[in-house]
Parts: structure tokens; sequence; C-alpha cells
């Protein structure tokens, strides 16, 4: 990577404890990355329930992390478009851009359960119509255009928007899709279905984005992935392999993933980065798509792991996977605090 590139973290909250701890934990990770100088915090939508539960509502999460945090950008990898009326979710986007000071960043996505979409009254088959008609709306209500009605416009005001918005794709012309609406590229932690490794399936995608790339400002790439430092891979195994295997399991009943490997097959097949920093760091030099990010998004799922590994991890990536990559942190000393005075330090 020849440019600084933004360090994110992604968390699908889950947790082994009841809702209200897993909710506080994964708080208490937006936190600790701001401390960190982490640029972006990413929530997942599920609502289905997940192994260790899942955020069904990201905006009510984000808007208390806004109030929790004082720098850190707050998005979402991603929310499930069809799933949502966009002129609502446009009026959740903007209250909680002005409740933070401007750090949202909304990441859309057509998801892919049929149990969500049929609990929703809408037909899967037609997620990506769905995805495409719903987010044309979304963008023209966060232009703060008419929308849905004569002399309608969303409340409060949003701000620009054109550079923030990005969408999850899984295929080429998916990710052309996406640059033609000017859309930033959110690519997921690992491909399913295929034989070839995440990152040489990716690559191309990655660079067709880029070649019909037509918007004035600079394209950006999130790449999302499987990063869990430890002592060694061994360790890590231990604290990560039976979480692996579990997710693993739906894999193989979808026919994604063969049914014979063990922890160290499946953690392949989840393109993932484990054991100590250094094996990592080095793993991570020769990730084809890298070099073309400009975010890269940490994660542990489909990992659970308990609060004092999760903040560890977040501390090595931060402290020295990121910098050996090329990462700096932002001088934030002469930064203001984004987040209106009104809301420092309140529900805390």
């Amino acid at each position: 990577m020849t440019t600084r590139f933004r360090l994110g973290f992604l968390t699908h909250v889950q947790g082994r404890d009841d809702a209200t701890t897993t909710y506080r934990n994964a708080q208490e990770l937006f936190v600790v990355a701001d401390e960190l100088g982490f640029d972006v915090g990413w929530v997942a939508q599920h609502h289905a329930p997940q192994g260790g539960g899942g955020l069904p509502s990201p905006w009510p999460f984000l808007a208390h992390a806004a109030a929790r945090t004082r720098h850190i950008r707050l998005g979402t990898a991603i929310t499930i478009l069809p799933l949502e009326h966009p002129v609502r979710l446009a009026e959740d986007v903007s209250v909680v851009d002005t409740l933070s000071g401007g750090r949202v960043e909304i990441g859309v996505g057509s998801g892919g359960s049929s149990l969500e979409y049929a609990a929703f009254g809408r037909d899967v088959d037609k997620k990506r119509e769905l995805t495409s008609d719903g987010l044309a709306v979304l963008r023209q209500a966060l232009s703060n255009a008419e929308v849905g009605a004569p002399g309608f416009t969303i409340q409060p005001p949003a701000t620009d928007f054109s550079e923030r918005i990005w969408q999850g794709v899984f295929s080429g012309p998916g990710a052309a899709f996406a640059a033609a609406g000017g859309s930033n590229l959110l690519l997921n932690r690992a491909t399913y279905g295929y034989d070839e490794p995440t990152d040489q399936v990716q690559r191309p995608w990655a660079d067709e984005f880029l070649a019909r790339w037509r918007q004035p400002h600079r394209p950006r790439i999130g790449l999302s992935r499987f990063i869990f430092p430890a002592k060694d891979k061994r360790t890590a195994v231990e604290q990560i392999g039976a979480d692996v295997v579990r997710a693993a399991q739906s894999m193989v009943k979808r026919g994604a993933f063969p049914g014979d490997l063990s922890a160290e097959g499946y953690l392949r097949r989840f393109h993932s980065f484990y054991g100590h920093p250094d094996e990592i760091i080095a793993e991570l030099q020769q990730e084809l798509v890298l070099p073309v990010a400009t975010d890269l998004i940490t994660q542990f799922n489909p990992a659970v792991p308990d609060q004092d590994t999760a903040i560890r991890a977040l501390e090595l990536i931060a402290t020295e996977i990121a910098p050996a990559l090329g990462w700096t942190p932002v001088d934030r000393s002469a930064q203001p605090n984004t987040a209106p005075a009104e809301l420092q330090g309140a529900l805390i």
C-alpha cells in the first residue's frame, strides 16, 4: 500500500452472555478502538439470531457509540437495504450523522437470508432489484432532494454523503455496478463457493471497480479480513477454532465448504490471518487485494472471543500489525472533538 489507508474494525455484536452484556461489550470495543486510533468502527446488521446474538438495529447502536467516542467514524457493513424503507433509513442516518458531528459511513447490501426476507414480507429472489431500487431512493433522500411526495425532504437535512455510501458486492458485475453508481466498494472477509483463495477471486473485482470508476473524488475500497493475533497459531486455534468449525457447518450445509476439514482447513476457507503478529504481517504482505484497498476492516467473526481477548487483539492490530503495513494513526491532538458539546460524556 503506497498511501495511508484507514484502519477499521467490524463487530457482528455477538457474545456468550446475555444481550445486555453483549451490547455493552460491543460498545466498549468502540471506545477502545477510538482510543487506539482506529479510523472507523463498523457493525453488521442481522435480523435472525446469529451464534451469540446479533444486531438488528444498527442506527440506535451507533447513536449510542457516537456519544461515547470522540473521533472514530461510525459505519454499517452492511445495512440490509431491501428490508429497510429507504426514506426512513435516510432519516436515521442523518440523525446519527448530526449527533456524531458528521462521522457516519453507510454501507448497504442485499443480505441473503431467506428467513429474514420472509419475516419482512420481501421476496429474496428479487433482492438485487430491491437493493438497486432502494439505493436510488436512499441516495436521493441523502442528497436532500424531494423524495416520496412533492415537497418532502428528510430532516435533519443531510450533509454531503457523495463520498460516504458503500456497497457490499460478491461479483465483478456487482463491483462494476457499484462504481457506476458512485458507491465505495465493500469486499467481504471471504468468498464462498470458490476453490481459489479469496484474494485471487476478489482482486479482479477490485480491478473492475477501479476501471469503471468515473467520479471526481477518489474511489474507496474497504477490505474486510478476519485477523486474530495471539501468542502463536496454536494458541489462536485453541481460542477461535471451535467457533470457526461451528460457523463452517452452516457453509457445509449450503454447499459452500467441504464437510471434512480441520479447524485449520476451515480457517483457510475463511481466508483468516491468525497467530503471532509477525506471522500475520508476513501473510498480509502477500494479500493480493490489500495493495489497492483504501480501508482495511479487521474482524474476529465468526469467532466470538471473550472481551479481554478481543481488546488485546485490537491493541495488537493497532500497535503492531497495521503500522507494519504502513498505517499510522491520525494526529488527533490537532483535531477537534467531533461530538457536539452537549453529547460529550453522555451515556457513558
